[in-house]
């Protein structure tokens, strides 16, 4: 029987400590959307600019790139244990960089998915290239797909229209890295920011949605969708990380710490239907989950 590594007392946010591929075969829960941020494969001992200072690009031996037909291998293997997750209309969204998001598209397409975007994350704060024989690397992409090619999804048109000023939004979004204030429990190496999340939560699912992340990290999903309504599952191998999540989620329970979040991230402050929304209390949610 799974037992959570951390549940939320108002039970919006359960955490996993333990590996995906051993975890979600050993229930049976449809969520409305699915974020991954799987490895890239980019640690290949070289060296980058992280506040001002020279690091090793290295993340961890999960990080560690194999042969094109190993990440292959592994890729569709994650994406489609993830399908089976997914309500017949859900969404996923997948981040990457060149080194991993061919594979990840081509798994996708050959799982039965249908490719709806791929979303150029412009980062208005990148870090210089130091070598200065490359252009600087600023973008990250995001590939955006539902479950069946004939099943409508959900989209929330007119809400991400009003937050780009009345225009339609392109799949170009220019939002910055993580901030300082970010960082208030500790950083994770492949840390997204809080705003990119929660456009993806609000362009994508309806306050209240189940959503799910096999590789969670910090879990700045599950505090993305929290701050707007949602309910998370996250699922997280190392427990350095699951523990730092605990502490994240932990830190929102200060109404104080979880307005000042909210007033932080521009498409919150600008979206009208959330004005009125708060952290979803105990008595209004019954955990549907089989653990």
């Amino acid at each position: 029987m799974i037992v959570p590594y951390y549940r939320s007392t108002s039970r919006d946010f359960t955490l996993l400590n333990g590996d995906c591929f051993e975890l979600l075969p050993q229930f049976n829960f449809k969520f409305d959307m699915i974020f991954a941020d799987p490895p890239y494969f980019l640690s290949n001992d070289g060296i980058s600019v992280q506040s001002g200072k020279v690091v090793s690009v290295n993340k961890g031996e999960w990080d560690r790139g194999g042969t094109p037909e190993q990440i292959n291998n592994f890729n569709r293997r994650w994406i489609s244990l993830c399908r089976d997750k997914l309500k017949e209309n859900g969404t996923i969204w997948i981040s990457g960089t060149y080194h991993n998001i061919f594979s990840v598209a081509n798994s996708l397409m050959e799982l039965g998915f249908k490719i709806l975007n791929v979303i150029t994350w412009a980062k208005t704060n990148p870090p210089p290239n130091i070598s200065c024989r490359y252009f600087t690397y600023s973008t990250e992409f995001i590939i955006w797909a539902r479950k069946l090619a004939k099943k409508p999804h959900l989209f929330n048109y007119k809400l991400m229209k009003h937050l780009n000023d009345d225009k339609q939004m392109t799949d170009v979004w220019r939002l910055p890295s993580i901030a300082p204030w970010e960082k208030s429990c500790g950083k994770h190496p492949t840390q997204k920011p809080l705003a990119l999340l929660v456009r993806i939560i609000l362009a994508s699912t309806d306050k209240n949605s189940w959503i799910l992340d096999p590789f969670s990290g910090s879990s700045t999903t599950g505090i993305a969708a929290n701050l707007v309504g949602r309910r998370y599952l996250g699922i997280e191998k190392e427990t350095k990380f699951a523990e730092m999540s605990k502490r994240r989620r932990e830190e929102i329970n200060n109404f104080k710490i979880y307005d000042n979040y909210r007033s932080k991230i521009k498409d919150v402050a600008k979206s009208e239907i959330l004005e009125s929304s708060c952290l979803v209390c105990e008595d209004d949610i019954v955990s549907d989950l089989p653990f």
